[in-house]
């Protein structure tokens, strides 16, 4: 895991997140990006890699119940999977509030781990693999790599098909 000289010189849910991964034994590394990366397209550019290693970590309100579903960068969840794989007569995605509400991390920012408020998280099945994949770290400007394996583990994540079928 690659850090400053001084780990409490990140922001408190940074640190957070290292904690989360160093706590977990994790083999994975949190990078800053002076450019940012709010957005999945701005992740990709930053860290130099495709669209579809940016994870996306997005909070679902599953009938009052919060639900993190991560998908690849370049692809769209599905409410409805979503839905069904919760067993909740309605999935929507939540907005601000409910995002810092769930996970204690902006939007944008948000890490699939050390999480404050989520029943449940899942993971779309085609990240599952071998490859260095790329979330949010706590800020907009940081971001944690990890094998998908380790993902999966430390996030205690479900894998199941929750992409939307492209149209």
């Amino acid at each position: 895991m690659t850090r400053p000289d001084d780990e409490n010189a990140w922001p408190e849910p940074v640190r957070r997140v290292t904690a989360a991964l160093r706590d977990a034994g994790a083999d994975g590394r949190v990078e800053e990006f002076p450019t940012g990366a709010a957005t999945a397209e701005d992740a990709a550019r930053a860290v130099g890699c495709d669209l579809r290693r940016i994870v996306k970590s997005l909070v679902f309100d599953c009938d009052g119940r919060y639900v993190l579903v991560m998908v690849p960068g370049d692809r769209r969840a599905d409410a409805q999977k979503v839905a069904a794989l919760t067993g909740a007569a309605r999935a929507k995605v939540g907005g601000p509030d409910a995002v810092e509400a769930a996970t204690g991390y902006e939007p944008g920012a948000v890490a699939p781990f050390a999480l404050r408020n989520v029943d449940l998280v899942l993971i779309d099945k085609s990240l599952v693999g071998g490859e260095t994949l790329w979330v949010g770290a706590g800020t907009s400007r940081h971001m944690a790599g990890l094998p998908a394996t380790e993902l999966v583990r430390v996030s205690c994540a479900r894998p199941a098909d929750v992409v939307a079928t492209a149209v």
